[in-house]
């Protein structure tokens, strides 16, 4: 058992492993791929909705462009492209800074 704490060296070891666990998990949760890509898909949706949902004098007052179902489509395009490079290509869990064998106490 180790001298300065009631927990064993294999206790110890098995909290860091749990929370290099969490850590990789809320780095892939809160990742800006994620966040970025959410809301261009859902803002995305809003506006397609409104472009599909436009009277035809409103399209007249744009020069016969119906901006909101273009923008629309854009950001679901934007939106769809962030999610899958974040499917593609996953964030990597994070690597301890210093070697587990350096942290420990001398004794």
């Amino acid at each position: 058992m180790s001298e300065h704490s009631g927990y064993s060296d294999r206790d110890l070891q098995r909290e860091v492993t749990e929370l290099q666990g969490r850590s990789a998990t809320a780095a892939r949760l809160f990742d800006i791929r994620r966040v970025i890509g959410g809301l261009f898909v859902v803002y995305g949706i809003i506006v397609t909705i409104a472009g599909i949902t436009e009277s035809d004098a409103d399209i007249a007052k744009a020069q016969d462009v119906n901006i909101n179902l273009w923008t629309g489509l854009g950001m679901l395009a934007l939106g769809l492209f962030f999610l899958a490079w974040l499917w593609l290509r996953p964030t990597a869990p994070p690597t301890p800074d210093q070697d587990p064998d350096s942290e420990r106490p001398a004794g």
